[in-house]
């Protein structure tokens, strides 16, 4: 196990010098295939996390290997442009638990809140709902696509 020293944050200016082979084969075997669908939107240009306060997040360990992704939109299901949403995070599994998905998150975060006043988010697994609860979001009830939200300015996180 590395420590998360060993790992960098870094804000992915153009994701086709990337090599997401690993990140994408390993979330296709665990079903999620929002890894594959990240890379299509943003090869397509559909979503190139480019808008005012976007962007597109990776951790990698010094050798340069991806170990996790996300993405940070404004959210389009909410009036205005004060939300952002938390889209295609994905950790490698033989890397989860060493506290890298939080530093990735924290990340987004930190760097999102220059733009939105709030962060949210959709998933539908308990595992994923269980790290973002531990991370300060709080399960939403009120929106079909919205399980999460986090009010980022004057929170606790990150």
């Amino acid at each position: 196990m590395k420590s998360q020293h060993q790992y960098d944050v870094r804000k992915i200016s153009d994701l086709n010098s990337v090599d997401l082979k690993g990140l994408i084969e390993e979330s296709r075997v665990e079903e999620f295939r929002f890894v594959l669908r990240l890379r299509d939107e943003y090869v397509s240009g559909r979503n190139c996390f480019d808008g005012p306060g976007e962007g597109l997040y990776g951790i990698f360990s010094r050798d340069g290997t991806i170990h996790g992704i996300g993405g940070l939109n404004w959210d389009p299901y909410c009036s205005g442009r004060e939300t952002g949403r938390i889209r295609r995070f994905y950790i490698k599994k033989t890397v989860r638990g060493q506290g890298l998905g939080t530093m990735l998150l924290n990340r987004m975060i930190r760097d999102g809140q220059q733009q939105f006043s709030a962060f949210v988010l959709y998933t539908d697994t308990k595992e994923a709902a269980a790290f973002y609860e531990r991370c300060g979001f709080r399960k939403n009830d009120d929106h079909s696509k919205i399980s999460h939200r986090y009010h980022g300015k004057g929170g606790t996180r990150p």
